[in-house]
């Protein structure tokens, strides 16, 4: 089992692939295989913009990467205080990597309470970067230091790096008619600009996008700029920092084609807008705000050109409502929330599955019960979306697996509803939606058909002779009753949520006829095309590791940690929860061990054991975060040996 990364300094002997002296030959150039960066402040210290442009920066030179961004759920948390530390974490790298990385190589802290609340996570040798300015004694006692960590020993096991960011900030600034307090908020500009020196990232891009950004306000774009450029150049003279280090694009981990840094949400958007353009059908949202689910509505909300129309409503109940409206009426239609809103919008899942019209239900889930954790990860939505309804009532469910994976999970989920006319669940959570990666933008040709066949005309012959159109007539193959537009001449049908007759949609308490309709939507639900549950087993192991959603990235780099040890061990992920994949119970007797780990108290090994009577083990953590590779690596081996 390998140790958990190292920091830069360590790299260098570790992972270095070369040295070489700059072009000034003024400081060494150290050569990294990957490098994990946290930026650390308060919320209104700008971590999450600095963290996202060094991102961009680092996407574009060619590496790949992961980030986990960390904020306070609180709008403004106050200044200096543990709450209220936000956090961008960055794992880059000239190789393939699937996770943020277990702990940063290098801290940027802003102030005592950056530092506190994350010096925990660093291993020793780690670099630290602190902004000196904020290390005063009220600051210091806010958070409670006794004493100034820079100066106890405490920190002697780091590589410290003391840097007056405020006054090198607002010295630069000097020249701009700027005051003390509006020169003071581009100090993560200053920071963004060491670091970028530091670790040879682009710069024109970062220098476009502010003048952009703040375009209406050219003084605080030249502003930001020169505090940018002022923290290039301290890196550059400084005798603090007498290495900087390159971390080489990740030519080999990438098919060719089109690439762009890309988070789960926004992914979700573009899967969203490319499944309504592939079965020719509008687009309607029907949402109310949520954290960590916002960012989707706000997305859509710019793409009318596309046919999306997004209906901002007044709770969830209402955006659900909306959403199944539009699904009558012929739209891809779909609501979005986090776990609290889907125990509203319940009841009219339950509707939309008795009127079997296709919907999609977007959970992008947080940290629970009730309130929770909103800007926290989990996975604990599983079996609400399962089962969180009255009366037999069977939902399809999809989780993506990774960011750029959002993307074709729309995409399916989307071929499940129009095809089958079933709402559909979608289990993001906030680790997938705030996080961010690569992606290979795909060729149109590449998407699935979605076509859509609405009803026409009349569909059954009575006794009689006459033709009828029956709404609930189904397709024999899939038991999808026919998608009949309003206004359609001679399709009039009945809606509702008491039982309807099978076939002719008629009001019926006949308790053969509900017997019948309940097995037959669960029918329909258990038909589903998905496809079989790929194996990773090189070795034949006599232990599998079963995972769903976003635990992929740390699953698959324990895997492989385990691996390089010389350790058997197969793996296996979930994308279908809702109907499983055919092969998996066979897939699970094929093991003498099956370990489950989920970012909730058990539910899917829950599920596992119920249906296949196998002894699915647990492995579960639900302290908002997503699982570290080390971490995992440890609990499968001991389950290997158990």
């Amino acid at each position: 089992m390998t140790s958990q990364v190292s920091s830069p300094a360590e790299q260098a002997d570790e992972n270095a692939v070369g040295k070489q002296r700059s072009p000034g030959g003024a400081k060494d150039v150290r050569r990294l295989n990957r490098v994990i960066i946290r930026f650390a402040g308060d919320s209104g210290d700008g971590m999450q913009l600095t963290g996202d442009r060094f991102t961009s920066e680092t996407a574009s030179f060619g590496n790949d990467l992961s980030t986990l961004p960390n904020f306070p759920a609180e709008i403004r948390a106050p200044a200096g205080t543990l709450p209220g530390v936000s956090s961008f974490q960055l794992h880059f790298a000239d190789h393939d990597i699937l996770t943020p990385g277990d702990a940063p190589n290098v801290l940027v802290a802003m102030n005592p309470a950056a530092l506190k609340a994350n010096v925990g996570d660093l291993p020793r040798g780690a670099e630290i970067i602190v902004n000196t300015d904020e290390f005063t004694k009220r600051a210091l006692a806010k958070v409670g230091y006794a004493d100034s960590p820079l100066e106890d020993g405490s920190l002697d096991g780091y590589h410290l790096h003391p840097v007056p960011l405020t006054t090198l900030t607002v010295e630069a600034l000097k020249e701009f008619a700027l005051s003390r307090k509006e020169a003071e908020r581009s100090k993560n500009m200053f920071a963004l600009g060491l670091l970028s020196w530091m670790y040879h990232r682009p710069t024109e891009a970062t220098e476009k996008f502010l003048t952009t950004k703040f375009a209406k306000k050219p003084d605080i774009a030249a502003a930001n700029v020169a505090a940018f450029r002022a923290g290039w150049n301290f890196g550059e003279t400084t005798e603090d920092f007498a290495v900087s280090y390159e971390v080489a694009p990740a030519a080999r981990a990438f098919p060719p084609g089109d690439y762009r840094n890309i988070s789960g949400n926004l992914a979700l958007a573009y899967g969203l807008i490319a499944a309504s353009r592939q079965a020719d059908l509008p687009l309607f949202l029907g949402s109310y705000p949520i954290t960590p689910a916002s960012d989707i509505l706000h997305e859509l909300s710019k793409h009318k050109n596309f046919g999306v129309r997004t209906f901002q409503a007044e709770d969830e109940i209402a955006g659900i409502g909306a959403a199944l409206g539009a699904a009558f009426g012929g739209s891809l239609a779909v609501t979005t929330t986090s776990g609290p809103g889907v125990a509203l919008k319940s009841e009219t899942i339950g509707l939309a599955v008795s009127l079997e019209l296709p919907l999609l239900v977007i959970d992008i889930q947080r940290g629970g019960p009730s309130t929770g954790l909103p800007t926290k990860t989990e996975q604990a939505d599983l079996l609400q979306a399962m089962y969180g309804r009255n009366g037999e009532a069977p939902v399809p469910v999809v989780a993506p697996r990774t960011p750029a994976d959002c993307f074709d999970a729309a995409l399916e989920a989307a071929r499940i509803a129009v095809t089958y006319r079933t709402p559909v669940f979608l289990l993001s959570d906030g680790y997938l939606a705030n996080g961010s990666e690569p992606w290979r933008i795909p060729d149109l040709d590449e998407l699935p058909d979605l076509q859509v066949q609405f009803a026409q005309g009349p569909n059954h012959t009575l006794e009689d002779g006459t033709d009828v159109f029956w709404p609930y007539k189904r397709d024999p193959r899939t038991l999808a009753r026919p998608w009949a537009v309003p206004g359609t001449p001679g399709l009039e049908h009945r809606i509702g949520g008491i039982e309807k007759q099978d076939g002719t949609g008629n009001i019926s308490y006949d308790p053969a006829n509900h017997d019948l309709m309940v097995r037959t939507r669960q029918a329909k639900i258990d038909g589903i095309d998905v496809p079989d549950i790929e194996v990773d087993d090189p070795d034949g192991a006599p232990t599998l590791v079963l995972g769903w959603g976003s635990t992929y990235g740390p699953i698959t780099a324990a895997v492989r940690r385990l691996r390089a040890a010389g350790e058997s061990i197969a793996q296996a992920h979930l994308r279908h929860l809702n109907p499983f994949p055919a092969n998996l119970g066979e897939v699970l007797q094929g093991y003498d061990k099956v370990v489950v780990p989920e970012m909730n108290l058990g539910q899917l090994a829950t599920l596992i054991r119920a249906k296949y009577l196998v002894d699915a083990r647990s492995f579960n953590q639900v302290n908002g975060m997503p699982f570290k590779a080390e971490q995992l690596a440890t609990a499968l081996k001991e389950a290997i040996d158990d």
